[in-house]
C-alpha cells in the first residue's frame, strides 16, 4: 500500500508536469508571445535602412556585446541599431548620427558606427 507521502508527491509531480505542459502549448507568457509575435513581423518586413546610410538616432539603451564592448541601442522607425564606438560621455536620450554597418543573420537589426553626437 501506498502512503500518503508517496501518493501526496506523485500528485505534485503530476500538477507540476501539467503546469509545464500547459505553458508550454499555450506558448509562455504574455510578453513572450508578444516578444515573438514582433520578431516574425521584422523578420517579414525589409529593414528601413541600407548600409553606408547615415542617420541620426536617440540612444534608448546600452548593452554589453558579448565581446565587452558598450553599445548603444538606437532605433529607425521601430528597427533596432546596435551602435559601437560610443563616447562615454553619451547618454540614454543623446542623440547621435550613425552609420550602417551591417545587418544581423536574419536583418532584424543592424549594427552601425557612431559618427557624431547631435
Amino acid at each position: 500500500m501506498l502512503g500518503p507521502a508517496v501518493v501526496g508527491g506523485g500528485v505534485l509531480v503530476t500538477f507540476v508536469l501539467v503546469s509545464w505542459l500547459f505553458k508550454r502549448v499555450r506558448g509562455g507568457s504574455a510578453d513572450e508571445r508578444q516578444s515573438r509575435s514582433r520578431h516574425r513581423d521584422a523578420q517579414e518586413r525589409d529593414p528601413p535602412v541600407d548600409i553606408g546610410d547615415v542617420e541620426e538616432v536617440a540612444i534608448r539603451e546600452f548593452s554589453d556585446h558579448h565581446s565587452g564592448e558598450r553599445r548603444a541601442v538606437g532605433k529607425v522607425e521601430g528597427f533596432v541599431v546596435f551602435v559601437e564606438d560610443v563616447p562615454d560621455a553619451c547618454e540614454v536620450t543623446d542623440v547621435i548620427r550613425i552609420k550602417i554597418l551591417s545587418f544581423n543573420r536574419g536583418h532584424t537589426s543592424a549594427t552601425a558606427t557612431h559618427l557624431e553626437t547631435v
